[in-house]
């Protein structure tokens, strides 16, 4: 186990802590209440390394460690407190001894907990699991709600007459086979449809995805899209409530023309012309609404995505609560549905690697749109895009939301933020660089963003990074 001097230098170069590694400084001591908090939960996130004797923050200098001078005694604690071993590693670096706590991952379908709380990673923040990501980590093993069956005793004709096959080769961009046999084996390989016997199984996967018609399957009907159209900027008065009938995939770009058909639009003055734009960017639309097909949580029952559409915004969500805080989701990605995900994206509907929201921040902030809001709550998680707002109009948490996601989307494209980029993100003048100033610091002082070098002085060249960084 015996880890090189090289190897701790080589963590200490990340570019950031994550959910299996883990650095503190402790130069004297390190508190075990926190140490064990530590411990269970790097191993409910997988498993990872906490080493003490090293700064948090890059560029992390080893400063040493005294604390727990007897590793082994503390070995035996760690292992009577919590029910799992933990090994320490005493490494003597050049620059001072360093603690190495080597975690194991948990069991599959198990959690570890400590004083009855089952703690996870926030950020820098320590906090107990959300019910929903317990439920998840409980159901590991069990079949997944997208391998259960969503139709059984099908043949082949029925298999073709309840899914667009023809879909899935289009999306794909490659031929459409000349037997039938070829396009079921297929489908199978995706595990869109199952053998049982001399019939066929077709799965969630399939019919949520390639359903000719979603009442077709009765466990199905309800996880159709719903898109509802109110008057004015509260519930009281619907226009129109409209649910989806086709699977995600084959309806995914009807579902997009058909929510952009319904956004109001603009009268904007471009060069010697006049022209309608729409109140919400495309781009923006179409991922929110992707992202919140594939994150749902298929387990929730009686609810669906919902696409809510009011005078002034418009707010989609979708069923269970994210597996990573709200105000990750610009760096961050974790796949709640990982197969779904992945068909998904190799049809071309979504991206995997979780550039998704970069794409919406970023055309808030080409569009002049307030920044996006990403709530969490009950048992829903939401995105709401709002009208255009002039900046005198936009109150301080609106401002501080933007200059927070404009600090991440920097920080995401390996630049920093400033008050000019602020400026120019807001589209004000060199004029209300005090005001730009004043928002700086109200983000600053709710700690969504830091100084990049904490050592400069000067005003004039202060560059900032999110909180995370």
């Amino acid at each position: 186990m015996a880890t090189s001097v090289q190897q701790i230098d080589s963590w200490r170069a990340s570019p950031s802590e994550h959910q299996r590694l883990e650095f503190k400084e402790a130069k004297v001591q390190f508190d075990s209440n926190k140490l064990y908090k530590y411990c269970v939960a790097l191993a409910n996130e997988g498993g990872g390394h906490l080493l003490l004797g090293i700064e948090d923050e890059p560029p992390r200098k080893v400063v040493g460690t005294a604390a727990f001078n007897n590793p082994v005694e503390m070995e035996g604690k760690l292992f009577r407190t919590l029910g799992f071993r933990v090994e320490i590693e005493e490494v003597q670096h050049p620059d001072g001894r360093i603690l190495i706590f080597h975690i194991p991952p948990r069991s599959r379908g198990s959690v570890y907990d400590y004083e009855g709380s089952y703690w996870m990673r926030a950020g820098q923040s320590l906090v107990p699991m959300s019910e929903d990501r317990l439920r998840v980590i409980f159901a590991e093993g069990q079949p997944d709600w997208l391998s259960e069956p969503a139709m059984k005793d099908c043949d082949d004709d029925k298999v073709v007459q309840l899914l667009d096959t023809q879909s899935y080769f289009d999306l794909l961009q490659i031929p459409y086979p000349m037997e039938r046999a070829g396009v079921l084996e297929r489908f199978e390989k995706e595990k869109l449809i199952q053998r049982e016997g001399q019939e066929w199984i077709i799965t969630n996967l399939g019919g949520i995805l390639f359903a000719k018609n979603l009442e077709s399957f009765d466990r199905l009907s309800r996880k159709s899209a719903r898109v509802i159209v109110y008057e004015g900027k509260g519930k009281q008065h619907t226009r129109l409530d409209k649910r989806g009938t086709k699977g995600y995939a084959v309806g995914f770009l009807g579902l997009v023309e058909f929510i952009n058909g319904l956004l109001p639009s603009n009268e904007v003055v471009v060069p010697a012309l006049r022209r309608e734009v729409k109140m919400f960017p495309e781009v923006a639309v179409r991922e929110l609404v992707a992202n919140a097909l594939i994150h749902q949580d298929f387990t929730e029952s009686g609810t669906s995505v919902m696409v809510e559409i009011y005078s002034d915004r418009m707010e989609i969500s979708n069923p269970g609560m994210p597996f990573i805080p709200a105000d990750r989701f610009i760096d961050e990605y974790q796949s709640r549905n990982e197969r779904l995900a992945d068909l998904m994206r190799r049809l071309g509907i979504c991206e995997e690697k979780g550039s998704g929201v970069d794409k919406v921040v970023e055309a808030a902030e080409i569009f002049q749109l307030p920044a996006p809001d990403f709530r969490v709550s009950g048992r829903r998680t939401s995105v709401v895009l709002f009208a255009h707002t002039e900046f005198e109009e936009m109150d301080k948490a609106d401002r501080i939301r933007a200059c927070y996601q404009h600090c991440c989307l920097r920080y995401v494209m390996n630049e920093k933020m400033t008050n000019q980029s602020l400026r120019e993100r807001f589209k004000l003048s060199e004029d209300k660089t005090a005001t730009v100033s004043q928002i700086i610091s109200g983000a600053v002082d709710v700690g969504k963003i830091k100084l990049a070098n904490p050592e400069q002085t000067s005003t004039r060249y202060r560059s900032y990074v999110p909180f995370w960084a």
